[in-house]
């Protein structure tokens, strides 16, 4: 008489690797399924908001705001605009997530690369960064709660001024 044939260790390492496959697939079908889930509570919570050129959108985590006005550019950046600049045509951004906020814009200016740039660089003498040559100019400075980039550049006839401001609210808590 033979005695019962022993079950094969390859047939249970095929059976291993299959289970370990549909965990990995369970998984992934259950990921997919929670991140359509909370895209759709974001959706849902989402507001946007529009009044000619200025539009909002509230989002659970932070608001998108964008403006052509340019006193509420001037505003929003913090940063003296160059006089006689004119806020080109498509405007600024403005955002806020949690306690940071950005706010960017483009100016234009008649006036030379070189005297747009030693008007930046007068209004920031301890600036962390400051590069110039004749196609362009960088001013970078930080402190605590800000760090400002102006990037000024020939564009066309004219000088471009990009300036960006990004910053850390400072919100107490009570």
């Amino acid at each position: 008489m033979s005695s019962p044939a022993a079950p094969s260790s390859g047939s249970s390492a095929v059976k291993m690797i299959l289970i370990v496959v549909a965990v990995v697939v369970a998984f992934g079908i259950l990921g997919i399924a929670t991140l359509g889930i909370i895209g759709v509570h974001i959706a849902r919570r989402a507001h946007g908001f529009r009044d000619g050129t200025h539009v909002k959108v509230e989002t659970p985590f932070g608001t998108v705001d964008t403006t052509k006005d340019p006193q509420q550019v001037a505003k929003n950046l913090g940063v003296e605009i160059y006089p006689g600049a004119q806020t080109q045509a498509e405007g600024a951004a403005s955002t806020s997530f949690g306690d940071v906020h950005t706010a960017s814009a483009s100016f234009l200016s008649n006036d030379s690369l070189q005297k747009v740039c030693g008007f930046y660089k007068s209004k920031f003498p301890n600036a962390m960064v400051t590069t110039s040559d004749q196609n362009r100019c960088t001013v970078i400075s930080n402190d605590p709660k800000n760090v400002i980039t102006v990037v000024i550049e020939p564009s066309g006839g004219s000088t471009k001024i990009q300036i960006t401001n990004v910053s850390k609210s400072s919100v107490s808590s009570n």
